[in-house]
């Protein structure tokens, strides 16, 4: 007794639409998430009960870090240097944005001598930038 011979069917033809919607989730995927540069330095910002979801801005943010680095818009620079880019930056802009990124564990007194600083600068607010807390 002879046993029919099994069916073959070919795969590729079934495993092509599969292909197809894979790259076309990588290409959304690729284009819809935002990638934003890592901060020059690890900066662990407080945590707040009143926070409000908002974009993290790109331009105008001072991060402090605990060990007392400067950086502003990507440049690591000292109180000095950070008051004159902030003094330019305030200049060219209207009205003015600046975002303060500062470590949890940054001395009160660190952050004071930093806000008077921006204050002789000619900032007149400036956003705390904070997480929700857990």
């Amino acid at each position: 007794m002879r046993l029919p011979e099994p069916e073959r069917r070919e795969f590729g033809e079934n495993i092509i639409p599969l292909i197809n919607i894979v790259f076309l989730l990588l290409i959304f995927f690729m284009l819809a998430g935002t990638l934003t540069p890592p901060d020059m330095f690890d900066v662990e910002p407080p945590e707040t009960r009143e926070a409000r979801m908002e974009d993290e801005p790109e331009e105008g943010v001072i991060l402090l870090s605990r060990d007392g680095k400067l950086a502003f818009e990507g440049e690591e620079m000292d109180l000095a240097g950070l008051s004159a880019a902030v003094a330019e930056r305030l200049q060219d802009e209207e009205p003015p944005t600046l975002t303060l990124k500062a470590d949890s564990g940054v001395p009160a007194s660190l952050l004071l001598d930093l806000m008077d600083a921006l204050r002789d600068a000619g900032a007149e607010s400036i956003m705390l930038l904070t997480t929700p807390e857990a």
